[in-house]
């Protein structure tokens, strides 16, 4: 009797609380956790606390770190440098957050259409793939920003436009692997529509391997548009990290800080996020968990 109790008061632990501890023991996950909240609390807290105009000149060009009071130095331009990074990692994480929901969109869309109804659906999506995943994604997205004013949304909207054909081949994959499961099948029994299935039911099941891709998305975003910035695509009124470096690549032997700080700040977030996807691998992967 006491036996049936106790099976009766058991409770199956959800996936997502088993995936938390899973991620919770991966050290290195944990850390670009820390890390990431650090430069987020930097960038949302630290103009309260350290309320500089990033585009003010505040001290002659090329003063170094420790003068004139300033944490990071200034640029070429006497504008302090500490500020442009508290500054930029608001715009840079933002243009990175949105590229990878642009991405996510287009990607989701045409990797479910083409997994679920195959057929000349498929071959016509994954030709169209194939197509962009051809074209150097760093030239196409500097076309597409050329084509319209310089802004955050349209730096945004290209890296998306360049970035979906990953995300729609693992969701075209995963589409095609649930659509054969026995519950797609009782809810197509029970009436359910097309729409109904691919929405309600197939993609909450794939939802673990598009998070980690969405992870890495982001990585690559942000890197992107330090890359636009860098080479003058960005928007010139917003400071961003690829700004602050494009601006000051031809003074980086008189004045290394300018180049340096921003340069670890973007390398600090990346690899803040490729442990974090790291982590969630190898949380909702159960191969990997004893890795």
């Amino acid at each position: 009797m006491s036996e049936q109790s106790a099976a009766w008061e058991y409770k199956e632990e959800s996936p997502l609380r088993e995936a938390w501890k899973m991620y919770l023991q991966n050290r290195a996950a944990v850390l670009g956790l820390v890390l990431l909240g650090a430069v987020l609390l930097l960038t949302c807290v630290g103009p309260l606390v350290y309320p500089v105009d990033p585009f003010e000149m505040v001290a002659p060009p090329m003063s170094a770190p420790g003068e004139y009071g300033l944490i990071c130095g200034s640029d070429y331009l006497g504008r302090d440098i500490f500020a442009g990074i508290i500054a930029g990692g608001k715009a840079t994480m933002a243009v990175g957050g949105f590229a990878t929901l642009v991405t996510l969109c287009i990607g989701i869309t045409i990797g479910a259409l083409a997994g679920y109804r195959q057929g000349i659906w498929d071959e016509l999506l994954m030709r169209a793939t194939e197509f962009f995943q051809v074209l150097p994604p760093l030239l196409l997205a500097m076309v597409v920003v050329a084509l319209f004013s310089p802004s955050l949304t349209s730096v945004a909207v290209s890296i998306g436009i360049v970035s979906w054909p990953q995300v729609a081949r693992v969701t075209r994959a995963e589409f095609m692997r649930i659509k054969e499961m026995d519950y797609v099948a009782a809810a197509r029994t029970m009436g359910a529509g097309n729409a109904t299935i691919m929405c309600r039911v197939i993609l909450p099941n794939a939802i673990p391997p598009l998070v980690i891709v969405a992870t890495l998305t982001i990585s690559s975003a942000i890197l992107f548009e330090s890359g636009l910035s860098f080479l003058g695509l960005g928007d010139p009124n917003i400071m961003t990290w690829g700004m602050i470096i494009g601006s000051n690549k031809d003074y980086i032997m008189n004045s290394w800080w300018a180049v340096t700080f921003p340069g670890l700040a973007i390398f600090l977030v990346v690899l803040a996020i490729g442990l974090i996807g790291d982590g969630i691998n190898d949380a909702f992967n159960p191969r990997l968990r004893r890795r």
